[in-house]
C-alpha cells in the first residue's frame, strides 16, 4: 500500500540547528512494511551509545543502508561558513529530500534520524566539503523500495544543479545570488 497522501511542507533545512530540533521524516512503517508513513523525529542519534556524542551525519561512501531508511522533505538546506550563513536550492526551484536513517526509541530518547552525506558539488564545494544526499521526487520509492543501487542514488550532483545564496543576517533573507 502507497499512503503518500501526506504532502510534507518542505521547510529550510538548517545544518545548524541544535541537536533535538524535530523535523517530519517520511519512511516504511516497521510494523506494516507495506505503508509509507510521515512522523516526527529528533535529529541526531542517541548520545548514550556513543560515548555522550550525537552524530548527525553519516557518509555515503563505503556504507550500505539495508534498512531504516527515511526521508526528509526540504525547500534548500542551508550552511554557515564563518559568521555567513547561505541558503542552497536547487536550480529549478523544486523542492527535494535528503536521503537519511531513522533509529528506533531507546529509553527515553524518542525516533531520531541522520542525514546521509556526499561528497560537495562544484557549487558547495566553494563552501564546504560534504552535503546531504538530495533525493529527487522521482527517487523516492527508489530509495524507500530499495530498487536502485545506493551508489547511483548517493552520489554527488552535478554541476549547475543548486543556487547558493547569501542570507541577510537579520532577515534571514537573500542577500546576493552567487
Amino acid at each position: 500500500m502507497y499512503v503518500l497522501a501526506m504532502h510534507p511542507t518542505p521547510t529550510p533545512f538548517d545544518s545548524d540547528a541544535p541537536l533535538d530540533s524535530r523535523r517530519p521524516i517520511i519512511r516504511r512503517n516497521p510494523e506494516d512494511p507495506q505503508e509509507i508513513e510521515m512522523i516526527e523525529a529528533v535529529w541526531g542519534s542517541n548520545p548514550r551509545f556513543s560515548d555522550g556524542v550525537s552524530f548527525r551525519f553519516v557518509r555515503s561512501e563505503g556504507k550500505t543502508f539495508p534498512s531504516h531508511r527515511c526521508l526528509i522533505p526540504a525547500s534548500e538546506f542551508r550552511m554557515s561558513v564563518g559568521d555567513k550563513t547561505y541558503r542552497v536550492t536547487l536550480d529549478g526551484g523544486n523542492f527535494f529530500y535528503l536521503a537519511g536513517i531513522w533509529e528506533p526509541a531507546m529509553g527515553d530518547w524518542p525516533v531520531c534520524y541522520r542525514i546521509v552525506t556526499v561528497a560537495a558539488n562544484p557549487e558547495v564545494a566553494r563552501y564546504q566539503e560534504r552535503h546531504g544526499a538530495i533525493i529527487h521526487r522521482r527517487q523516492v520509492m527508489q530509495w524507500l523500495n530499495h530498487t536502485a543501487a545506493e551508489t547511483d542514488l548517493l552520489e554527488t550532483p552535478p554541476a549547475r544543479t543548486f543556487i547558493v545564496e547569501l542570507l541577510a543576517q537579520s532577515s534571514r533573507e537573500p542577500l546576493l545570488a552567487l
